[in-house]
């Protein structure tokens, strides 16, 4: 299942990221890809939360979707890699502020996800 999963999403991530060139040297393709990617799980989490202990099918889709489409789909090291790149090659500030900005917005969409969940999803908390 996670195999699975991570095949799907690293096949929507390499889609997207040749789709979207980077603007003004910005990786923004990866940067959107993290930033929607981290939304999603927090979303899926607390959902899956929410519905009871992580045992079935509850964890058959945390595995799948989570770990899987997710996992593939978001990635750390094109953040690594891209952030590098723009303190080697552009300006250390711009580098900077990419890797922060990206880890801050992440957290903070990550954080959106949990409380939409908490909003639209009722059961448990």
């Amino acid at each position: 299942m996670v195999a699975l999963g991570g095949a799907i999403g690293t096949g929507a991530r390499e889609a997207i990221s040749l789709a979207i060139p980077p603007i003004g040297g910005l990786p923004v393709a990866i940067l959107g890809i993290n930033v929607v990617g981290a939304f999603l799980l927090g979303l899926l989490l607390e959902s899956l939360l929410r519905r009871g202990p992580d045992v079935g099918r509850r964890r058959d889709l945390r595995l799948f979707f989570g770990t899987g489409v997710l996992g593939g789909f978001t990635t750390y090291s094109a953040l690594a890699a891209d952030s590098s790149v723009l303190l080697i090659e552009g300006s250390a500030l711009v580098g900077v502020l990419y890797a922060v900005g990206s880890v801050v917005l992440g957290a903070l969409a990550s954080w959106g996800g949990i409380v939409l969940a908490r909003r639209i999803g009722g059961g448990r908390s």
